[in-house]
C-alpha cells in the first residue's frame, strides 16, 4: 500500500538514496526490512544501527554493486545470501529474497532464495518484524498486517505459527522478548504453538538461546517476556532453574513466591546484561535449601547452592568464563550485606571490598533491588543500611585503596625475610599477612615483619 512517508523515515531514506538507485540502474530492487522498519513506525531507538535490507539480486551481484560503493565489503554470510558492508560510519547488510527453514533434525537452517518480497516476508518471525519499505518509488510493502498488529499491541507469526516455529524454533524464545520490548498481546495460537513445541528447541545451538537471553534481558521491563516462557514451558528447555522457582505456595506458612520476587527483582536493577543475569540467578538455590522450621520457612546457605547452580547452567549455555565467574561471584555474595545486621567494622567493610572486587558497584544495585517488600519500613530500613555501607566504603577508600587490598610484604619480601624458596608455606603466609590487613588495616612492612616473626615462631613450635 502507498503511504504518505513519515518524517521519522527520512533519515533511513537518506542514508539508503545513493545505494538504491545504484540497484535499480542494474536492474534490482532494494528493500529496508524489519527491525528498522518496525522502529520508525514505533518511534523507539533502533535496536542497532546497522541497517538490513533485502533484493532480488544474487549475492555475486550484490557484492559487485557494493564494491564500487562501499569502503569496505565483507562476504562472510554469503553462502547464506548476505554480503556486508560499511561506507563511512554506515553499516549495511544486505540480503537476497529467502526462505530459510531447518531440517527436523538439524541446527542448521537450509538456505532457498527467492525473487519475490512477499515470500521473503512470509519467512521472517513476527508480523511486525515482516513489513518492508521498498526503496526508489517509496511504498510499505505489508501484506500480513504488521503495521495493524504494531497498533494493536498483538503479536503474531506471518504463517501459522507451528510453521514459523517448525523453521526457526528459536523464534519461540524471540517472542518473549518482542512481547516485553513493546508491550504486546500473544495470539492464543503462538502459544498454543510455543507449549506445544518446546522439544523443537532441543535442535537449537547453546550459543544461540544463550544470544536470545541476553537479549529479553536487557529489555527495560522484561519480566513479561520471563513469564510466558515459564507459562509456555519453554523455560524448562534450557533455564530449568527458573521455573523451579514457583514454590508451591503454602497456605500455613505463606512464604512468598519465589518466581515472582525473582521477577520483581530483574525489573528494578539496571538492564545491563551481568547485573540482569545476576539477578535472575540470584535465588535459584531456594528451592534446594527450603525448610519449615518452627512455623516458618529457611533458605539456609541458598546463596552458596545458588552459586553452583549458576555456574553450571551458565556453563551449559556456553557464557564466557568471565561472565560465569562475575554472575557466580554476585549470587554468592548477595546476602553478605545481611550477615552484617550489628553494624560495618572496618574489617567487614574490607572484606565485602576485597570480595566483590569490580564488582562492587553491581553487587551494591543487586542487593538493594532485592529488596521486594511491600513493608514501607521494612524498605526504608534496608534503604538506610545500605547508605550507611556505602558512606563507610567510600570513607575506608579516602584512606586506604580497598579495591586493591595486598598483604604489607609480597612474595619476595616472605622468601627473603624467612630464608625460605617458593612453596605452599610462603602462600600460607601471604594469606596470614592479608587477614591482619583485611582485619587491622595497613600495618607498614615493619610491624608486618614482626608479626610474620611471630607467626612462623608459632609455626616452627607446633
Amino acid at each position: 500500500m502507498s503511504v504518505p512517508v513519515p518524517p521519522r523515515f527520512q533519515p533511513l531514506l537518506a542514508a539508503t538514496a545513493e545505494l538504491a538507485e545504484r540497484f535499480a540502474d542494474a536492474g534490482y530492487q532494494l528493500y529496508l526490512v524489519g527491525g528498522c522498519v518496525r522502529d520508525a513506525f514505533t518511534g523507539a531507538e533502533l535496536e542497532s544501527p546497522d541497517l538490513d535490507l533485502t533484493t532480488d539480486a544474487r549475492p555475486e551481484a550484490i557484492e559487485e554493486l557494493l564494491g564500487r560503493y562501499a569502503d569496505v565489503v565483507w562476504t562472510q554470510g554469503k553462502r547464506f545470501g548476505t554480503i556486508g558492508s560499511r561506507r563511512g560510519s554506515q553499516i549495511y547488510e544486505i540480503t537476497t529474497h529467502r526462505a530459510d527453514a531447518y531440517h527436523p533434525d538439524s541446527r542448521k537452517p537450509v538456505v532457498e532464495f527467492g525473487d519475490q518480497i512477499d515470500e521473503d516476508l512470509a519467512r521472517r518471525d513476527f508480523t511486525i518484524n515482516a513489513m518492508a519499505l521498498r526503496l526508489g518509488a517509496v511504498q510499505l510493502i505489508d501484506p500480513y498486517g504488521g503495521l495493524e498488529d504494531l497498533l494493536a499491541k498483538r503479536l503474531r507469526t506471518p504463517l501459522d505459527p507451528e510453521i514459523s516455529f517448525e523453521d526457526d524454533p528459536l523464534r519461540m524464545l524471540r517472542a518473549a522478548r518482542f512481547l516485553a520490548r513493546f508491550e504486546l498481546v500473544p495470539d492464543p495460537e503462538l502459544v498454543q504453538a510455543m507449549t506445544s513445541m518446546g522439544e523443537r528447541l532441543s535442535i537449537v545451538s547453546a550459543e544461540r538461546i544463550r544470544d536470545e537471553l541476553d537479549k529479553l534481558l536487557v529489555v527495560p521491563v522484561c519480566a513479561p517476556g520471563l513469564r510466558l516462557l515459564v507459562h509456555t514451558g519453554l523455560a524448562e528447555h534450557f533455564l530449568p532453574e527458573l521455573p523451579g522457582l514457583a514454590l508451591e505456595q503454602d497456605p500455613i506458612h505463606h512464604h512468598k513466591d519465589v518466581l515472582e520476587h525473582t521477577l520483581a527483582v530483574v525489573d528494578k536493577t539496571t538492564p545491563e546484561r551481568i547485573l540482569r543475569l545476576a539477578a535472575l540467578f540470584h535465588d535459584v538455590g531456594k528451592p534446594r535449601t527450603r525448610n519449615f522450621v518452627d512455623g516458618g520457612v529457611t533458605f539456609h546457605h541458598h546463596e552458596v547452592v545458588g552459586a553452583r547452580m549458576t555456574k553450571l547452567r551458565m556453563e551449559a549455555l556456553r557464557y564466557s568464563a568471565d561472565d560465569v565467574e562475575t554472575v557466580r561471584r554476585l549470587v554468592e555474595l548477595h546476602l553478605r550485606f545481611h550477615t552484617y545486621r550489628l553494624g560495618w567494622s572496618d574489617a567487614a567493610v574490607r572484606r565485602y571490598v576485597r570480595d566483590a572486587g569490580d564488582d562492587l558497584e553491581r553487587l551494591n544495585e543487586l542487593t538493594r533491588c532485592d529488596c521486594t517488600t511491600r513493608n514501607a519500613n521494612k524498605a526504608r530500613t534496608l534503604a538506610r543500611r545500605m547508605d550507611e555501607l556505602e558512606a563507610r566504603i567510600q570513607e575506608l577508600s579516602a584512606e586506604e585503596e580497598l579495591r586493591a587490598i595486598r598483604p604489607d610484604l609480597d612474595g619476595e619480601a616472605v622468601m627473603a625475610h624467612l630464608g625460605i624458596g617458593p612453596s605452599r608455606t610462603v602462600g600460607e603466609a601471604l594469606n596470614f599477612l592479608l587477614q591482619l590487613r583485611l582485619d587491622e588495616g595497613p600495618l607498614g612492612e615493619a610491624v608486618a615483619r614482626e608479626r610474620l616473626d611471630a607467626w612462623w615462631a608459632e609455626r616452627q613450635q607446633a
